[in-house]
Parts: C-alpha cells; structure tokens; sequence
C-alpha cells in the first residue's frame, strides 16, 4: 500500500487481526521527497501484533494499492488507503474473484515481501510495472476502434501520448479527464503539459472535473474493455515503481464505469490549454513554472480550439 492512513481502515485490519485471521502488510516507507506518511500506521499495527514490512527496495516506490482476502479475492485499487481517497477523489476499485489472477496477486505479495524476483504469467489480465504496464496499455489503445475514455493524473509517459495520437488519426473519439496545470508537479511541466497539448493538438477533448478532485487511474475502449489500478501514464510508473492495474471486459464492471464516466464528463468543464489559460491558472493559484514552458511571449502563442 503506497498511504495507508485512514483510521476505520486501520481499526478493520486491527480488528481483523485480534479475531485470529493472519494480516500482512507492505507499506511504501517514503515518498520520493522523504516524507514517510504511514509511520504513525506502522507504529499502530505493529503494536496490535500485524506483520508489517516496507515495501521492496527494488523499485523507486511501491505505488500499488491491493488487498487479498482469504485467497479468494483481490482488490486492485487506484485508491489509497487514507481518508482523503475515501471521500473527496474520484478513485476506482475493482474485485477480482478469478483463482489465477488472486494467486497471482499473492505470489507477487510473497515474492516482494521476501525480496526475491517476481516474474507475471505473460497471458494474465494482470498488468504489472516495472514488466509490461507500457506494452500492455499501449495495446489497449491500439485495439480502441470507436471510443476512449481516459482519466489519470498524469499524461507524460511518450509512447502513450503517440499511442493516443495515433487512435485519434483513425478516427477513434478520445475524451480525456486529466488535472488543471496548477496541480501538475513542477519538474515534469514540460513533459504533463506538452502531453495534453499535443493531444488537444490533434483533437482530443480534455477536460478537468469540476467538484472532484481527480487521482483514479482509468482506461475505457469502446464501453466494452477497460483497464483500472495504480499505474499513472508516466515513464516512472512504467520503469521504476511497483504498479498494478487489471485490465476487464466484465459487463458488470464496464457497466458502471461507463456510466461513471459519462456522468463526469457532464460534471467537467474544458480544460484551458492556451498559453493564456495556462498562465491565468498559474496566477490564479500562485504557481510558478511558465518560464519551463516558454509561454508568455508574443513569439510563443498556442491557440486553443
């Protein structure tokens, strides 16, 4: 689990443990800045007797948010384990009950856990990173022939964004959820703005939410496939951290994520993406970053359509 800090959810693994069941618990020890947010949990469940390890030092971090219970379902999250995600982030869940992509999931707990070596089943609907998250989703796109819905944080990683380009040339129709500039991290400006320009460029419609703050990470094609989890559209992600995503054609599932999609496309507004937009919302919000972009000359105007 990258955060792990809501306290119901804590006080459940707790419970679960005094009423006999085995609890395991990965934590990511920091963020890439040092923060270590889940040491106050670490702390709480190891005195209530829960096994707790950090995460493997193999990756940068372990941005995967995933539960096993009982050996019969796993829960492949976009969502982490604190307040904030529970009730003011538009996050997805969703609950596997197939015996090969659990056993997966816990073979890659026991491997990770132990800090030895974790090799996917290439034919699993499992996308694991650093293996073949990029490959995986970069097919995903591929097969879209009429639709995409997008929502992520982040759209840098290149070969996604030629990915997309690509779809949008044959004709397929691309809407794409993603942050305001303001909210984007300032040392990957160029490449999180440049994403979404290019693909607004070439006739993408981009649009932030409204009232919802957007962290969940999910791909729709043609509302009939879609891929959920962990993985935000960015060269770290894919390369450097523990990631899990699943990818699903289950009715049930696609269902509700069409109408979840379709019902936060009416509650979005269009995403600004002229050099004016862009440095109205830095104004706005006092951020600092145009300079990276170079915008706000006569010379380096981008129109928005």
């Amino acid at each position: 689990m990258f955060l792990f800090t809501d306290p119901t959810l804590l006080s459940a693994v707790i419970a679960a443990k005094r009423r006999g069941v085995n609890v395991r618990v990965m934590l990511n020890p920091a963020r890439r800045d040092g923060k270590s947010e889940n040491e106050k949990s670490r702390r709480l469940l190891l005195k209530a007797g829960v096994k707790v390890r950090n995460s493997s030092e193999a990756f940068a971090l372990t941005h995967q948010k995933s539960m096993v219970i009982d050996d019969t379902l796993g829960f492949v999250e976009s969502l982490n384990w604190e307040t904030r995600d529970l009730t003011e982030t538009r996050d997805y869940a969703v609950v596997t009950t197939s015996k090969r992509e659990v056993a997966e999931m816990i073979a890659c707990f026991n491997a990770d856990w132990s800090r030895k070596p974790f090799k996917p089943d290439p034919k699993s609907r499992l996308i694991w990173c650093p293996n073949d998250g990029r490959e995986r989703i970069a097919a995903f796109i591929d097969g879209a022939k009429k639709s995409l819905w997008i929502q992520n944080e982040r759209y840098q990683d290149t070969v996604i964004v030629e990915r997309l380009v690509q779809a949008l040339n044959r004709g397929v129709r691309v809407r794409i959820m993603a942050r305001p500039a303001h909210k984007l991290k300032k040392n990957k400006l160029v490449e999180a703005v440049g994403g979404l320009r290019i693909m607004h460029d070439v006739g993408a419609k981009v649009h932030k939410l409204k009232d919802l703050k957007l962290h969940g990470k999910m791909l729709l094609a043609d509302e009939r496939r879609a891929i959920v989890g962990s993985i935000n559209l960015t060269p770290g992600s894919f390369d450097a951290r523990r990631e899990l995503a699943v990818e699903t054609d289950a009715k049930h599932v696609v269902k509700r994520l069409v109408k979840t999609s379709r019902r936060d496309w009416k509650n979005s507004k269009k995403l600004d993406l002229s050099d004016e937009g862009i440095l109205a919302d830095f104004k706005k919000h006092g951020t600092r970053g145009a300079e990276t972009l170079a915008i706000g000359t006569k010379s380096t105007k981008h129109n928005t359509r």
